[in-house]
């Protein structure tokens, strides 16, 4: 793992489709760190992550991964150093999960596909910490939604990356499950010094885990930094159109967020207004 504190930089990006989606967003992520970003839907969330991972280019502006140009790493080299979560992470073919998993080791192949003792120690090992192990044999698509969403998050993980990057990886979860997928990956993040950012919707749960909060609000950044100095009841009023009480978790410290049963003005106007469905789609 290397020794370097900042594992990815955003400098200045800027991205449209039809409209603008992403304006001016920049942030570094720290090995060790962990980063909720959080906003309404339409804010650019999941189309900042494609750029993170260098499967969209932004149209202005830069990402450096580990101290160069995302843009100069070789395609097996940036799948062994980002590793990824998607909500709906395809398939493709019938696979079982072990198989599924393994598909992570073709990075460390000598380009003809065939793992070896050591991929498939890996791949177990994963599935072990996902607590997954038990499906190895069976159909990822026999899953319920909880149960492939980890093992989506052990194929991230069999290929030991030094940046994980995850869109709502406790969708489709049970609360027991959200917050043990969570601590997981915090555990992890610490442990093998990665950098790490997820989406979620969970004000809470962004609150409980994340180091820093990125709140995105119309494809910009509104706040930045400690979760106790951006999750205030003005930013997410300001974001998501409706008022919020904030307090303090009085077992972790952390905020707390409370909807207020006051009228909603303008719910959700943190998203674009001229962003049509098609396009809300891509962010």
């Amino acid at each position: 793992m290397t020794n370097s504190r900042h594992m990815l930089a955003a400098k200045d990006i800027w991205f449209s489709y039809q409209h603008p989606v992403l304006e001016a967003i920049s942030f570094d992520l720290a090995a060790g760190r962990l980063v909720g970003l959080i906003g309404p839907n339409g804010a650019g969330k999941t189309t900042l992550l494609r750029i993170l991972r260098n499967r969209l280019q932004p149209h202005r502006g830069e990402v450096w991964l580990k101290g160069k140009p995302i843009q100069s790493y070789a395609r097996k080299e940036l799948a062994r150093t980002i590793g990824y979560v998607l909500q709906d992470h395809p398939v493709g073919f019938p696979l079982t999960v072990l198989e599924y998993v393994l598909q992570a080791r073709f990075a460390f192949s000598d380009g003809f596909g065939f793992e070896d003792a050591q991929d498939v120690a890996k791949a177990e090992q994963a599935l072990r910490l996902t607590n997954t192990f038990d499906f190895r044999d069976r159909k990822v698509d026999e899953l319920s939604g909880g149960e492939r969403q980890r093992v989506v998050l052990a194929r991230a993980l069999a290929a030991e990356p030094d940046v994980l990057l995850l869109d709502e990886p406790t969708a489709n979860m049970d609360l027991a499950y959200q917050i043990g997928m969570l601590s997981l990956i915090k555990r992890l993040t610490v442990e093998r010094d990665m950098g790490s950012v997820f989406v979620t919707h969970e004000l809470n749960l962004a609150a409980e885990f994340a180091d820093r909060i990125l709140l995105l609000r119309q494809g910009r950044v509104l706040a930045q930094g400690r979760p106790s100095e951006v999750i205030t009841e003005e930013n997410l009023r300001v974001v998501f159109g409706c008022d919020f009480h904030v307090d303090r978790n009085p077992l972790s410290g952390a905020p707390r967020v409370s909807l207020s049963a006051r009228a909603v003005a303008g719910a959700g106007s943190g998203a674009r207004d001229n962003v049509s469905l098609e396009e809300e789609e891509k962010l």
